[in-house]
């Protein structure tokens, strides 16, 4: 009689609801992202916007904490369908770390070129350069780590590199699927525009959703084909993502050494530069940006 009645059961609500995921693993994914990231985004808009007191919990904190939305996605995702073992083969991603020098080059030295370059479209923006500080070595140097870790890099990159990349360029190909990664990863930062981290905030009103988003947009997108580019040649590696990312970021380390305000207020220098580099590499390898069908990443 018990087995009847087990076997006449209906399936539990969350068995359904983990089927459903499985079976649609990529908008999972996302929706998983865009939740969590967004819930812990709230505390900070509100104390950016004065509703709650403006301290290092209510705002750097969770502004930290936001980040690793996409790692939470890409730990839920990959445990539910590939098990313990899937999760496995994402830290081997992560500690790829055997890239050869001249991809430690590019990443570390050919990114704050590239920055430097979008600086100089700038009318006076290399003159105002003032020289670097003492102890500005060091002072880069930790701040990498720091955001290495904390800044977005380890939050973002084995959600977007690590769980959404390999399986969207499976579905769409290379260049479709990296446009898509690209436009979600836009609008994933959208809660953003309503704090200062993007020139948002009171007082701000719209500008920075009008003015603002439309260069970051083009920037994300063209650092999309970037990123999927260099992980591809890399073999799947998370760490050189990891490294990519990191070194954009630490680039506003560099920022405040120009006197020139309009380096501060603009992306759109680096919007441009970034635009050009992935038109390049689009161009070089005929829009397949080193992606392999028949191989594996990991």
């Amino acid at each position: 009689m018990n087995m009847i009645s087990q076997i006449n059961a209906p399936e539990k609500p969350s068995r359904h609801v983990a089927k459903w995921m499985q079976q649609h693993a990529i908008v999972s994914f996302f929706l998983l992202a865009y939740a969590i990231s967004w819930i812990l985004t709230i505390p900070v808009i509100l104390a950016e916007w004065q509703v709650l007191p403006k301290n290092y919990f209510t705002f750097h904190f969770f502004f930290t904490i936001k980040s690793f939305g996409p790692f939470a996605a890409a730990y839920i995702m990959t445990r539910l369908i590939e098990g313990p073992e899937g999760w496995s083969g994402m830290k081997k991603r992560i500690k790829m770390w055997n890239l050869g020098w001249k991809w430690y080059v590019i990443l570390l030295l050919g990114v704050p070129v590239m920055m430097l370059l979008g600086i100089s479209l700038l009318p006076g923006a290399l003159a105002s350069f003032q020289g670097f500080p003492p102890y500005f070595a060091m002072n880069y140097l930790v701040s990498f780590v720091l955001i290495f870790f904390a800044g977005g890099p380890m939050g973002e990159e084995p959600g977007w590199r690590g769980f959404a990349l390999p399986r969207m360029q499976a579905r769409w190909g290379a260049l479709r699927g990296t446009l898509l990664l690209g436009l979600l990863w836009t609008f994933w930062h959208l809660p953003d525009f309503l704090t200062t981290a993007q020139k948002g905030g009171p007082g701000a009103g719209l500008y920075p959703f009008y003015a603002g988003l439309p260069i970051f947009l083009l920037e994300v997108m063209a650092l999309a084909v970037l990123f999927t580019w260099v992980t591809n040649r890399t073999r799947g590696s998370l760490f050189a993502a990891l490294l990519l990312h990191t070194s954009y970021n630490a680039f506003s380390v560099v920022l405040p050494l120009f006197a020139s305000p309009s380096v501060m207020s603009t992306d759109l220098p680096f919007a441009i530069v970034t635009a050009a580099a992935a038109v390049l590499i689009l161009a070089a390898t005929s829009c397949r940006l080193g992606y392999r069908p028949d191989s594996t990443q990991g």
